[in-house]
């Protein structure tokens, strides 16, 4: 007897509508009625259309009847925006795209928002721009965060002169190629850590899930924009935090995040926050949780949880390529983005401080500025400034997508490029040329009020996701 063979247009001429109950009608049938003549079997899938409720719970038919249950309909109005924006500080406006400049004036017209500002870096994103930050009263924004949450940079660096690295090219080539990992590759050889045995990995439902994934994924990296990075730090002020001389010294730069957890988490939450909070559509990605909500606690929980793994990432990557030198570092600085931390205003009131691609730059607070894979990045201090609600750039910021980057330029003109800066490059796609990028230099001028420079990071030899090893 032939196989049973059941298409999406035989259910669709019977009635089913164009959507899930289909797959799921055809699923069944095959399951159930393989042996059956095609045309029975329709007799039958559309009886369970026109009856829908009396095959609620059938051993054969359920899975379809509840697909084909309407979906009810929210009763949840639609949260108002305010008329009137706040005000808000941009930093760097003539090089601030239009996108971004709409994105962060839905921002500031949330009810819950008191204060926002944009760093120099800002580009279009999704809800908060890129380089958005924005302070809101008690609630926080899922997407306001980002889907990679706890993103970082992480700077170590070595008690060895700029010759070493010259004289040892192809060995640290060899210790980047071997000791990293990116995109959907894991790290070969697996490592235990003690974030893995946080409380939030049982006490969340869907938390509880991931922890095998985050467990293969540490110590690994993401794609498109991320690294690890040997270069040449240049401390240039010499009362600094890590009692160093001013000078040269090897170093290595990451820039990662979360990895999938964070990504599992961020969707999860924000699908709920949209489904509690709806907004009108310039805004629907900024929909927030209140924090004394059970969904708002849970979600900081595993936030932060996503930054302590992120964190656990690079300090697995670190550990792994100090051994395989030799050396252990002098002096380490590590900042995140994407993240959001409980602030005060000046007067202090309390607030939730949300940094979608920017840095904290807090008095005193230090942190890496990166500019691209051939250009400098700032090792920084923070000033303080509360106009910027203590916040600085996270980067030199894109000035293409990532599509106009590919179609802009060619792997030779980029091959060029690289000659011209002695860099090597591992891997790394045209969408991370750095003709993608503004000029971190402009970029620095622009928020000179926010931080002060420590020192300076020069790639020379550059780990990224994407082709094969040149």
């Amino acid at each position: 007897m032939a196989k049973l063979k059941i298409r999406g247009k035989d259910l669709r001429k019977i009635g089913y509508p164009q959507g899930p109950a289909i797959g799921v009608a055809i699923n069944e049938a095959q399951r159930h009625f393989k042996k059956e003549k095609k045309q029975k079997v329709l007799d039958m899938l559309q009886h369970v259309l026109q009856n829908r409720e009396l095959y609620e719970g059938h051993v054969q038919f359920g899975k379809v009847a509840e697909a084909l249950k309407p979906k009810e309909k929210s009763t949840r109005q639609e949260v108002p925006l305010n008329e009137l924006p706040l005000p808000f500080k941009s930093y760097g406006l003539p090089n601030i795209e239009e996108g971004a400049l709409l994105q962060i004036d839905a921002a500031v017209r949330l009810p819950v928002a008191v204060k926002a500002a944009l760093m120099p870096d800002a580009h279009q994103g999704y809800g908060l721009p890129i380089g958005g930050v924005l302070a809101t009263k008690n609630a926080v924004i899922p997407y306001g965060v980002g889907v990679d949450i706890g993103c970082r940079m992480c700077l170590t660096m070595y008690d060895l002169k700029p010759s070493f690295l010259e004289k040892n090219r192809s060995k640290l080539k060899d210790i980047l190629f071997e000791n990293t990992a990116f995109g959907l590759d894991e790290q070969k050889t697996r490592a235990d850590d003690p974030v893995l045995e946080k409380s939030a990995f049982k006490e969340i439902g869907m938390v509880k899930a991931l922890k095998d994934k985050a467990w293969k994924q540490l110590g690994s990296s993401g794609s498109g924009n991320h690294f690890v990075e040997f270069g040449i730090v240049h401390i240039s002020d010499g009362n600094n935090e890590f009692g160093m001389a001013r000078g040269e010294y090897l170093a290595l730069l990451s820039h990662s995040g979360s990895r999938g957890l964070g990504a599992k988490i961020a969707n999860h939450y924000t699908k709920l926050a949209m489904e509690k909070c709806p907004l009108p559509k310039m805004a629907k990605y900024l929909s927030w949780l209140d924090l004394d909500s059970e969904e708002g606690q849970e979600y900081w929980l595993a936030m932060n949880l996503a930054g302590d793994y992120a964190s656990a990432c690079h300090h697995n990557i670190h550990k792994r390529i100090g051994k395989a030198l030799g050396e252990q570092y002098i002096a380490m600085v590590e900042n995140h983005h994407n993240f959001a931390w409980k602030e005060e205003l000046e007067d202090g009131t309390p607030i939730i401080v949300h940094r979608k691609g920017a840095t904290p730059a807090g008095k005193g607070v230090l942190g890496v500025i990166p500019g691209s894979m051939v250009h400098p990045g700032f090792i920084v201090r923070g000033k303080g400034n509360p106009l910027a609600i203590n916040s600085a750039s996270h980067g030199a910021g894109r000035v293409m997508s990532r599509t106009k980057a590919k179609n802009s330029t060619t792997r030779h003109a980029l091959k060029k490029l690289l000659k011209e800066h002695q860099v090597d490059l591992i891997g790394g796609g045209l969408d991370e040329s750095p003709i993608a990028y503004k000029d971190i230099n402009q970029v620095m001028g622009f928020q000179k009020d926010l931080v002060e420079i420590v020192g300076t990071f020069t790639p020379k030899i550059v780990r990224m996701a994407e082709d094969k090893r040149k």
